[in-house]
């Protein structure tokens, strides 16, 4: 059987569809574009749910890009298994799957980045590679990509209590909210710094997918189809160096220069400066 075959055996349009993923997002998605819009326009948002969405999307960003992308999928530095586990939790508040799920898919994409094998192939288009791919069943999970973050207990514990935590970080914004003004409250500040948050953290995540693997430059080396885009780095806390990063992965730092917005690399360190993370990897 040829190359050309198989590629188009196996693509995202032969793959059978996942459809509880499907509806999952679709509620996001619809509860974004048109729960906001239509709480705003009866109620508007307090100062405290706009805190609340701030809050949430620099903690719940954090958990994906220090906890479940430099720590677990490469291992730049370590942490005392607390710190781990306040990481992971805001990784579940993202609602981009477990720690050990999304760094199992993430190892995948770096080993075999651009084939048919990575789970958001770029070469297969923008739509794809930003969100497409998880609404298709992927053939190619291996278990040997989740072997090492199976021996971690922090990563099977989060793993194993992943939709209590997911549900925790819908209900912690209406609690709050509901606290401050009632029902009336609880419901905006669960839209805005609940649902809204997370579309607007899943889609800043993509980004690096999809616009970091099609567009921008590649200084660092030209394997595979990453590249850095300055400008993504402003709304993924320092993740759109991605050509640095493809080419360095285990570097803590996704920006190595001192003037690269990279809040992820300036946490890392600070939590070292107190104790609490070490070993951080860097190339110079």
């Amino acid at each position: 059987m040829t190359t050309a075959t198989l590629t188009h055996i196996d693509s995202p349009q032969t793959r059978a569809r996942d459809i509880q993923t499907t509806i999952l997002f679709l509620l996001v998605t619809v509860g974004a574009a048109i729960g906001l819009p239509t709480y705003a326009y009866y109620y508007d948002y307090s100062w405290l749910d706009w805190t609340m969405f701030a809050i949430l999307y620099i903690y719940t960003g954090l958990g994906i890009t220090v906890g479940y992308h430099r720590l677990l999928a490469h291992r730049s530095f370590d942490c005392p298994d607390w710190v781990k586990g306040v990481l992971l939790i805001g990784g579940g508040w993202a609602f981009q799957n477990s720690g050990l799920k999304w760094a199992a898919d993430h190892i995948r994409h770096h080993a075999r980045c651009d084939k048919d094998e990575d789970p958001y192939n770029a070469t297969w288009g923008f739509w794809h590679s930003h969100c497409g791919w998880l609404f298709v069943r992927d053939p190619h999970r291996d278990p040997k990509y989740a072997s090492r973050l199976k021996q971690d207990r922090v990563v099977v514990w989060q793993d194993r209590y992943y939709i209590p935590i997911l549900i925790s970080g819908l209900i912690f914004p209406f609690l709050v909210g509901f606290l401050y003004n009632g029902w009336v409250g609880g419901l905006g500040c669960f839209l805005l710094a609940g649902v809204g948050r997370t579309f607007f953290v899943l889609n800043s995540t993509f980004c690096i997918n999809s616009i970091c693997h099609i567009w921008g430059k590649q200084p660092h080396g030209t394997s595979d189809s990453s590249r850095d885009s300055w400008w993504i780095s402003l709304i993924t806390f320092g993740e759109g160096y991605h050509n640095y990063h493809h080419m360095y992965q285990s570097d803590y730092r996704n920006g190595p220069k001192w003037y690269n917005f990279d809040p992820s690399k300036w946490l890392i360190y600070g939590l070292s400066r107190i104790g609490l993370a070490k070993s951080l990897r860097r190339f110079s």
